[in-house]
């Protein structure tokens, strides 16, 4: 099977079994104010992400990888709904555009579409410094995310088998490639203990993937005879994730991902400690079933609504969203207590 191929059978299988609600956003319930002292025309949602200065904390996250005419429409279509909302957008793995140069232009498009924008080069934890450099070359790439996806990989039949020397490179890669990296897992969520050894390899910036929402292990199971079931239940659901790499490292910038799919979610995930949200596949359903138009107009009423939520939380920012107090209940509260993390900070904080 060629890898274009494979790339578009996980966009249609991905839009088969949707997105899930098990990220652990549910288990999150703010603390209301009822006396906010806020104003809704002085919410201002830029955001930052290390270097990266963004007028939207929301990101188009990577969905296509691999060449051909259906994956140059998608993502031309992406990019021109992150022009004209404001959004920051990531491409897909760019590896088979590194060896084959005739599927560039599938890569190129959304720089074209997108002169101004901030964009994020793609390649996985194989890659060598050249390549990265490359990556990044291609779309005049402002960041550039490694993706982590051993257990993807593991679970494809053709998938890599050995992981040795990951970290290393991306080490080297963060010293040399000139633009912000950013570690992303892809759908199995980042740990402290991941978060910890990516910080101290040079990393500052980490988007954590976390299980709940499109589910790769599934995807993969229905390619292939004999099904790893065991992996479509593995993983660290999103909001735990979040939580568990700040409480490691204050200091990283996170993005929150994984089955995102509201403004509560996002601001959920903001609240607890993410610099921005990047969604992917509830935003490509509604591409593929309401067209450019339909994006641009759902993107445009997610931004409407978190700052209406964040209006009734008393703050005008993403800094004091982070302080903004909410309660843990349920899995998410158990999977953080048993993780040596104390859920009663998040609930006495303050921004008055």
């Amino acid at each position: 099977m060629s890898r274009s191929k494979r790339k578009w059978d996980h966009i249609q299988y991905a839009l088969e079994t949707g997105q899930k609600r098990l990220t652990g956003f549910d288990d999150i319930k703010f603390v209301n104010r009822s006396l906010p002292g806020s104003n809704l025309d002085s919410v201002k949602l830029q955001t930052e992400i290390g270097e990266l200065s963004l007028s939207s904390p929301i990101f188009i996250n990577a969905m296509t990888g691999g060449g051909g005419e259906r994956t140059f429409r998608i993502n031309r279509e992406l990019a021109m709904a992150a022009r004209e909302t404001g959004l920051g957008i990531a491409v897909g793995s760019q590896m088979s555009a590194i060896r084959n140069p005739e599927e560039r232009r599938t890569y190129e498009i959304v720089r074209e579409m997108h002169p101004d924008g901030v964009i994020l080069a793609n390649l996985g934890s194989e890659a060598s410094v050249e390549q990265a450099r490359a990556a990044v070359e291609m779309i005049e790439a402002n960041g550039l995310q490694i993706h982590l996806n051993a257990v993807q990989e593991l679970t494809m039949p053709e998938g890599d088998r050995n992981f040795f020397g990951a970290l290393e490179r991306i080490a080297v890669i963060v010293q040399d490639v000139g633009v912000p990296v950013i570690v992303k897992e892809v759908g199995f969520g980042i740990s402290a203990e991941t978060a910890s050894k990516l910080h101290a390899h040079g990393i500052r910036y980490i988007d954590v993937g976390g299980f709940g929402g499109t589910n790769f292990a599934e995807i993969e199971n229905m390619r292939r005879d004999r099904l790893l079931t065991f992996f479509e239940d593995w993983g660290i659901p999103t909001a735990a994730s979040i939580i568990e790499t700040k409480s490691a490292v204050q200091d990283l910038s996170v993005i929150a991902s994984g089955g995102i799919q509201t403004s509560l979610d996002i601001v959920k995930g903001l609240a607890s400690g993410a610099s921005a949200a990047a969604m992917a596949g509830s935003l490509l359903k509604i591409l593929m079933e309401h067209g450019t138009e339909g994006l641009i107009n759902e993107i445009s009423l997610i931004k409407e609504e978190m700052a209406v939520i964040m209006t009734a939380l008393g703050v005008h920012t993403i800094k004091e969203l982070h302080q903004v107090p909410f309660v843990i209940s349920g899995d998410t509260h158990h999977w953080l207590s048993q993780r040596g993390i104390d859920t009663r900070s998040y609930a006495q904080r303050s921004n008055l």
